[in-house]
């Protein structure tokens, strides 16, 4: 089935690497969403009404809000497919992020709104009407999330898309919340407790649980998350593969919305190099980079001394001092200035986020550890972090 609609909805659904595509499968995956719970919605609400349940209402009513959710989805697939301009020059990709927040905001405050009325009902307790009628279109409306949760994810899973995830996790959501109202339903065939609230408390934690989710897995991009550790080892290995470059370091990327990725690395060459050589080299990587992996990548070239055996015994000593405070910390841009005095062991030192603060502690540390080899080593060390 979902196959079969991709075909008959979506023009050139096979490239997923265009805007205009991605927009496409964002308008189906919400028509459909929006169709099956428009009709999920009416039916509940009717059969919550014949039996005097407030889960199948309440059910009914986040059914309601997962329309509206799906409208919110579809405009923000519309809107992030359209291209810069003056104003946004890096496009408008990132409102998909914002479009699944708002959808996360829909379905925490349905939630508060759920977990309210079901209290009410566990204080005043009402009489539910069993029928096999509500108990089959529960079993149906499970289903069909079933169906709903699977088709946006292997939608999502083709144009890697955060709105499709969070809709896949209310879907979740929603499957869970039904199942416990069903519960409700027969329990209140079998016996007189009225469970009928209680069951509603249960729905209500499902539902925020589902909310935090979309707006866990949403704000990390809007605030600006650590990019993908395969794309980060990908470009890497990429940049490493061509002649000329020894290393590099101080990788950047920056997310602007699904297939909108920016970056900055710095490469280092041999200081002796052809620099009209090398800058071609550069450019071809660059080119290479955004044609493979749909990154547009600056690369900032940093000429380093690597015939000479005494710096790079010294860089290697280095190394090993600050391996031993921890074995993530690298550093580059190496250089060796001697004096009459001293001898100036000049590096930059990348940590992690989580030592940023403790910069002078550090450097504390490797200037002992110098000293313990040389008393004429003197460390100048610039302290940076990783932001891959």
């Amino acid at each position: 089935m979902t196959k079969l609609l991709i075909k008959l909805f979506i023009k050139d659904y096979e490239k997923t690497h265009l805007p205009v595509v991605r927009a496409r499968y964002g308008v189906l995956s919400g028509v459909v969403g929006i169709i099956l719970n428009v009709i999920l919605c009416i039916v509940k609400f009717i059969i919550g009404s014949l039996t005097g349940s407030i889960s199948i209402t309440a059910d009914a009513v986040n059914n309601m809000s997962d329309a509206g959710s799906s409208i919110v989805s579809l405009l923000g697939f519309k809107l992030s497919s359209k291209s810069a301009d003056d104003d946004h020059p890096f496009g408008h990709g990132r409102i998909e992020y914002v479009g699944a927040l708002v959808v996360s905001m829909f379905v925490i405050a349905m939630g508060f709104d759920l977990l309210k009325t079901s209290i009410g009902r566990i204080r005043e307790p009402q009489d539910i009407t069993f029928s096999l009628v509500s108990t089959v279109v529960l079993f149906m409306s499970i289903f069909g999330k079933i169906w709903l949760a699977y088709f946006n994810r292997n939608l999502g899973k083709r144009i890697d898309s955060p709105a499709m995830q969070a809709v896949v996790k209310d879907s979740l959501g929603d499957i869970a919340a039904t199942s416990v109202t069903l519960v409700s339903l027969i329990v209140s065939r079998f016996s007189s407790v009225h469970i009928d609230g209680y069951m509603g408390v249960v729905v209500a934690m499902f539902i925020f649980y589902a909310g935090y989710s979309i707006l866990k897995t949403t704000i990390g991009p809007l605030l600006g998350s650590i990019p993908d550790e395969e794309l980060v080892k990908n470009l890497e290995n990429e940049i490493m593969s061509y002649p000329g470059i020894v290393g590099i370091h101080d990788m950047i990327i920056h997310d602007y919305g699904p297939d909108h990725l920016f970056g900055s690395i710095h490469a280092e060459v041999p200081s002796d190099c052809d620099i009209i050589e090398i800058h071609d080299t550069i450019d071809v990587i660059e080119r290479t980079i955004l044609s493979k992996f749909g990154v547009q990548m600056v690369i900032h070239m940093d000429p380093i001394v690597i015939n000479d055996d005494r710096v790079n015994s010294l860089k290697e000593m280095v190394l090993k001092i600050v391996k031993g405070i921890d074995e993530d910390f690298t550093i580059h841009d190496f250089r060796v200035v001697d004096g009459t005095t001293h001898t100036n062991l000049i590096f930059d030192l990348v940590v992690t986020h989580k030592y940023i603060n403790r910069k002078q502690e550090i450097i504390r540390i490797i200037e002992s550890e110098l000293e313990k080899e040389d008393s004429k080593y003197f460390a100048v060390v610039t302290v940076e972090q990783s932001f891959v």
